[in-house]
């Protein structure tokens, strides 16, 4: 492998196209303000470097990261990338990962807004997310321990594995798909509407209004903390431990709880019938 290092570097373009090639301990940033240093580049590993500038990592194909750190001006890092390996790292600025095919990230502290839209087959370990709008339109996520703060998460995502995880969110799971999410802690307003096969094991549930019209929703061996109006006409299956606040109108299937409040069954429920059990 060619090897680059110890420069700092602000050319438009720095190492535009570069292949076969180690980046180690270089700067990008300075008075030209350059964007796209490594567009179009192959088969590159990038170490140890400081990213102050816009759109880094476009079309790269086959790239292993570690060690660095993007500013809050490094916009839009990472887009319409192929086999991207991320690791030990500090993400910040905007937009940071989008339309990648083939990505895992490990061990990374990640502060972006609208972070990780419309990938496919993203792997996340051992992770912290700070975002407000991540993971829209994402198709097939594996993630095991990370820690998220934000707002609108996983909307319209498919095909998503969570393990070990804590999830403080809103509106996280709207319209998401085939979705599996084990031994978590999920806290937030609203929760997984609109969803379908969307299946929580061993998770606590925090939150007010969860789980309305959903299709094919199962909650196994869970706990539900300051839920109320839950499972508004949807079809669900649900073991709870515990109490339930309130369940309003459920449409079709069976929930099982030690106790709940209230169960508010009025003319606006939709057809269908559900057993509730305590």
């Amino acid at each position: 492998m060619e090897i680059i290092e110890n420069l700092t570097l602000d050319a438009e373009r720095a190492l535009y196209g570069v292949r076969d090639t180690l980046v180690r301990n270089c700067v990008f940033d300075g008075p030209a303000d350059g964007e796209s240093a490594l567009k179009e580049c192959r088969n590159i590993q990038v170490e140890d470097c400081d990213f102050r500038l816009r759109y880094p990592f476009w079309h790269v194909s086959g790239a292993f990261v570690k060690n660095i750190t993007m500013n809050e001006g490094c916009r839009a890092a990472f887009w319409y990338d192929q086999d991207v390996h991320v690791s030990r790292s500090r993400l910040g600025g905007i937009k940071a990962f989008r339309e990648i095919d083939r990505c895992d990230l490990s061990d990374c502290d990640i502060e972006s807004k609208e972070f990780g839209w419309c990938c496919r087959g993203l792997t996340i370990r051992n992770s912290k997310l700070v975002s407000e709008y991540p993971f829209f339109r994402c198709i097939g996520m594996d993630i095991d321990k990370l820690h998220m703060q934000g707002k609108y998460s996983f909307q319209y995502c498919e095909n998503v594995v969570i393990r070990n995880s804590v999830l403080d969110t809103k509106d996280a799971f709207w319209h998401a798909k085939n979705v599996t999410v084990c031994d978590s802690v999920i806290k937030g307003e609203y929760l997984a509407w609109y969803s379908e096969n969307v299946r929580f094991v061993r998770c606590r549930i925090i939150g007010t209004q969860p789980l309305c019209y959903c299709k094919g929703l199962v909650l196994e061996d869970c706990t539900m903390e300051g839920c109320d109006l839950s499972f508004e006409n949807s079809a669900v299956y649900a073991t709870v431990r515990g109490h339930i606040d309130s369940v309003k109108n459920p449409h079709f299937g069976c929930i099982r709880a030690d106790s709940i409040g209230e169960i508010i069954l009025d003319e606006y429920k939709w057809d269908g019938e559900c057993e509730i059990h305590t």
